[in-house]
């Protein structure tokens, strides 16, 4: 009887201590919001993005298929776009279309580094609704491609910047603008701005690229809007699975063919995810966003030492966004096989995305591939890849001063890091800093999130005037 009462004692001391963690699991002190009202030509801001997307900077991996003269006449446009930018700034071309300004502060020792890219994924034309590279604007918004992915972001940098220096305003620190010409296809363009920082020894206090933006209806329990700045993002591997054979008429085939060993393959690994790795991005956005959560939620995110394997299972179960943040995800994506239907073919392939969690690498990603699949017909090697990026800090005025920038512009948002699970330029800066923070400068909607990449891309015109209200209030803090 005695030991009975022991463990119900412990039990109840179990629950009362799981329980008193959640009832005290308060919101954190947020950035304050402001009052301040932000001036600048709203319509000349919505005038410029419109003339930025009307030029058709696809950028493709086969070099061939990608128009130089679109790109120049981008470029060409900027003198007229941006005059007071092209007054003060010095401007610099890097091989790879990298572009780089510098905005001279009364400081040099700090520098700000402000990132977007202004090349675009190609479209299906006749699947859009309007046509992608007329910018038509209709009912509030702009369609075309990149008006999200980022032209909006390299025309908010320097509209702002335009509007800031015609008001006669001079940053404390040296502000660059960074812009890369070929980041949809992985391009060196950003790598060499780098290079040409590194070489120059110059070292970013700040660095600002695309990445989270303020949305709703991400975190679970939770319904005021998210400002989420990733902090970090995920490494990428392409990794191919080739299986050789004799090959043969299909009427006699034997139990396995190739094809059928790559399926079995596919199976083994999706069966078996990767482990869970709570890494700092993701900790940190569940300790932010988990106390405004409800009470069944503070719970669990309350008390991850206890129920860290819901997340885990919820992820194995469900896939998605949160599933994302806390492991290495594979995608199959590609399969070849034979070119006739009644031949068996000498070889097949499978090819899978895979997206890197910070606590996993190339080499331990692909060691647990071959672990999994056990068959020494299948060839597992890796096509390309890049390692997760570097974590940058939270606790220290870089984080503080593009928080405070996203609160102000959208008063009412929870800020919060989150682990970028998508690959963007500002992971070569890693090399030389870590204040790296990506935010998209937007409010968007699942349905506009949904549409980067995709068809019938837009953006709202309040947004287009939101991202420019943005970079003036961060590059004030400067």
């Amino acid at each position: 009887m005695l030991v009975l009462y022991l463990i119900l004692g412990l039990l109840a001391l179990f629950l009362a201590i799981i329980l008193l963690r959640a009832a005290f699991f308060f919101p954190k002190k947020q950035p304050p919001a402001s009052d301040e009202t932000v001036e600048f030509d709203r319509q000349g801001a919505i005038d410029a993005l419109q003339k930025l997307v009307q030029c058709k900077t696809i950028s493709n991996v086969d070099k061939t298929k990608e128009d130089d003269a679109e790109f120049e006449k981008l470029i060409a446009l900027l003198p007229d776009l941006y005059p007071q930018v092209y007054g003060i700034c010095s401007i610099r071309r890097l091989p790879d279309r990298g572009l780089l300004f510098r905005w001279p502060g009364r400081h040099d020792t700090a520098p700000t580094v402000l990132m977007a890219h202004y090349d675009v994924v190609p479209v299906n034309e006749e699947n859009w609704d309007k046509p992608p590279f007329d910018a038509i604007i209709e009912d509030g918004h702009m369609w075309g491609r990149g008006t999200l992915d980022t032209k909006a972001t390299f025309n908010g940098i320097l509209s702002g910047a335009d509007a800031l220096i015609k008001q006669g305003f001079k940053p404390e620190n040296d502000i660059y603008f960074a812009f890369s010409g070929g980041e949809e296809v992985n391009g060196p363009g950003a790598n060499n701005i780098v290079d040409w920082f590194i070489e120059h020894g110059i070292q970013p206090a700040l660095v600002v690229d695309e990445g989270g933006a303020v949305v709703e209806n991400v975190f679970p329990g939770v319904k005021q809007p998210c400002g989420l700045i990733g902090i970090a993002e995920k490494g990428m591997m392409n990794v191919q699975y080739k299986v050789l054979s004799s090959g043969g008429h299909a009427s006699a085939p034997k139990p396995h063919t190739p094809v059928g060993v790559l399926a079995r393959a596919c199976t083994r690994v999706e069966s078996k995810p990767f482990k869970i790795h709570l890494t700092k991005p993701a900790l940190e956005m569940f300790d932010t966003l988990g106390r405004y959560s409800s009470f069944l939620y503070k719970v669990i995110f309350a008390n991850l030492w206890c129920f860290g394997w819901v997340i885990d299972l919820l992820g194995k179960t469900s896939g998605g966004e949160m599933n994302a943040l806390v492991r290495t995800t594979v995608a199959f994506t590609q399969m070849a096989g034979s070119s006739a239907r009644n031949v068996i073919p000498p070889e097949a392939t499978m090819v899978a995305n895979m997206r890197l969690n910070p606590a996993d690498s190339v080499n331990s990603a692909l060691l647990y591939l071959k672990n999994t699949v056990k068959d020494e017909n299948v060839e597992i090697s890796v096509l390309e890849s890049f390692e997760p990026s570097r974590i940058s800090e939270t606790d220290c005025p870089a984080w503080d001063t593009v928080a405070a920038a996203v609160a102000q512009t959208w008063p009412g948002c929870i800020v919060a890091p989150y682990l970028m699970v998508q690959c963007s330029d500002s992971r070569h800066y890693g090399r030389i800093s870590d204040h790296v923070y990506r935010f998209s400068a937007m409010d968007m909607t699942a349905e506009e999130r949904k549409s980067i990449h995709g068809n019938n891309e837009k953006i709202r015109l309040e947004s287009i005037c939101k991202a420019v209200e943005f970079y003036i209030r961060l590059m004030k803090k400067c």
